[in-house]
């Protein structure tokens, strides 16, 4: 009896202690601010508060050295990659849009017709994740907790929103541009909650265009950034020069409407106010489970996009982000408390200068006309074959027209190769890679490496080319993204809260080890893709 009661005890004993090492945050948010370069946390640092950037730099763990690692970086794959820990060649992901060849069309990345908008009638709330091949760490959070966690994900932008909340959350929500109102689709709910609803009737994206965007601070002290009147950046439609003061309430009518809120740093403003509403109505973080809402701020690359890293607009975004951030932080803390949270903050890529600017500091740069570029292509190869075998340039691959390259008993390999060597050829080209040449090379490292981690091979193109450093396809104004150079792949990341310790490293990392990263610290399993690696400073005591 004695030894039957020792026993039982024993195990009681071994089983409460399993049970106590099982310890996980009540509440993680990942944070990503669409188009951060890292080199903003520190130009623009002497303009932060203590409690913003600063307290998650000073009290996180710094991961300096963040890269992404492949090519093309855009939102969606930046997104996807971050929340899957691995890359388009295994998500799927391999653009904002990409050619399909049985359909003959582009097609939007989280665009999906057999779903319908909740809270709008408009085409944008016809979303869905089903593109997206893999698990996400959100997923995993949900199937670790046997469905008990909850997830939600809020974005301006649609695939923002959607593909950081994975499979199976509770809800993603976007913003409408047509109504100013969040919605989501069908795919995830059958009507919008009643919080939701309450929160846009307060009808805030019209309260924050009713006035003008001037600088928060005096514009001399701006002296990060370039002067206000430079030449090359965009203007929005019916103003007669890109400056302060923006006269918002004046061209709202003009520029989209509602949507032009994303195109203004109050677009932060109106999703880190639905970001507070969404963990207060859904009560995150007191569920009894560890819930997780993933926040992605995207006015930062309208933003940008129009106006170049180097603008006094995209100062005065960042030093007004900062002040969101903070609230947000203040907010989480009052909430959950700092010790019961987990806080990630990165990016979904960088940005390059305008290259206009670089070609005046004699920096090489420069712009590529990819309409003309596809017609001479297209040209080459009715030269070389006598068939126009080209069905689509896009996103800097060559689709070719494969049925036709059948029909006519060509070899696709030898087509491809010969794409390849004359697009080499071209002044603007550092490299290029075909479809066959991916498929049976592996590349360990530098950017064929990078090609290749972006390839799919049922998604990409036939023919992949880099242009060379400094050199974009986009309109004369306003710069992009898309390259795998540092301007565009090195981002911060930032830990902070529960278990983190304080410090930094400079070891490198890449973007796909968030993940994984996160699964050990929520001990759960890595998404279903997943080949990031631990982050393994963050884990030494």
């Amino acid at each position: 009896m004695l030894k039957r009661i020792f026993t039982y005890s024993f195990f009681f004993i071994v089983t409460l202690q399993f049970a106590q090492t099982i310890d996980r945050p009540k509440l993680v948010v990942g944070i990503v601010i669409d188009q951060m370069r890292y080199d903003y946390i520190y130009r623009f640092w002497n303009k932060y508060g203590a409690t913003g950037f600063k307290r998650l730099v000073n009290e996180g763990f710094f991961c300096k050295n963040t890269n992404y690692n492949y090519v093309p970086t855009y939102t969606a794959p930046g997104h996807s990659a971050i929340y899957t820990g691995t890359t388009p060649a295994v998500n799927g992901m391999i653009a904002n849009d990409w050619f399909d060849r049985e359909l003959g069309r582009n097609i939007y990345c989280v665009a999906d017709t057999k779903f319908e908008g909740v809270g709008s009638t408009d085409e944008e709330g016809k979303r869905s994740p089903n593109n997206l091949l893999t698990t996400t760490i959100t997923d995993e959070l949900r199937l670790a907790t046997n469905m008990k966690s909850k997830v939600i994900s809020i974005s301006l932008k649609d695939r923002s929103a959607v593909l950081p909340g994975g499979h199976i959350p509770n809800a993603s929500y976007w913003y409408d541009g047509s109504t100013g109102n969040f919605i989501s689709s069908t795919y995830y709910m059958k009507e919008l909650p009643k919080w939701t609803q309450e929160f846009n009737s307060r009808k805030l994206a019209q309260k924050y265009l009713t006035g003008d965007w001037k600088t928060l601070l005096p514009i001399d002290e701006y002296v990060e950034s370039l002067k206000d009147d430079y030449p090359f950046e965009k203007k929005f439609n019916d103003e007669q020069n890109p400056v302060f003061p923006h006269r918002i309430s004046d061209l709202t009518a003009g520029n989209g409407g509602l949507a032009l809120v994303r195109s203004t740093p109050f677009g932060n403003t109106l999703l880190k106010d639905f970001a507070i509403e969404t963990i207060t109505s859904e009560s995150l973080g007191k569920s009894g489970s560890t819930d997780f809402i993933a926040i992605s701020f995207s006015a930062t690359d309208y933003i940008c996009h129009a106006f170049g890293p180097n603008s006094v607009e995209v100062e005065d975004t960042y030093i007004r982000l900062d002040k969101e951030i903070s609230e947000l932080l203040d907010f989480i803390d009052a909430q959950v408390g700092k010790k019961n949270a987990l806080v990630f903050l990165t990016s979904d890529h960088g940005v390059m200068a305008i290259p206009s600017y670089l070609q005046e500091l004699r920096i090489p740069a420069g712009i590529v006309n990819e309409k003309k570029l596809a017609d001479t292509i297209q040209h080459y190869l009715m030269k070389t074959y006598n068939l126009p075998l080209l069905s689509k340039y896009f996103n800097q691959q060559v689709y070719l027209d494969r049925k036709a390259i059948e029909e006519k008993k060509l070899k696709l390999e030898e087509v491809q190769l010969a794409v390849a060597n004359f697009l080499q050829s071209l002044p603007i080209t550092m490299e290029t890679l075909t479809a066959s040449e991916l498929n049976r090379t592996c590349f360990s490292e530098g950017t064929k490496a990078f090609m290749q981690k972006g390839f799919n091979v049922k998604r990409s193109g036939d023919v992949l080319i880099n242009y060379l450093p400094g050199y974009a396809g986009f309109p004369s104004a306003g710069t992009t993204h898309a390259s795998p150079f540092s301007y565009d792949t090195h981002v911060p990341l930032i830990f902070y809260g529960w278990h983190i310790p304080v410090g930094s490293t400079v070891a490198p990392i890449f973007i796909t080890d968030i993940s994984p990263t996160l699964a050990m610290l929520l001990s759960i399993e890595f998404p279903s893709g997943c080949t990031g690696k631990p982050i393994e400073s963050i884990f030494v005591k």
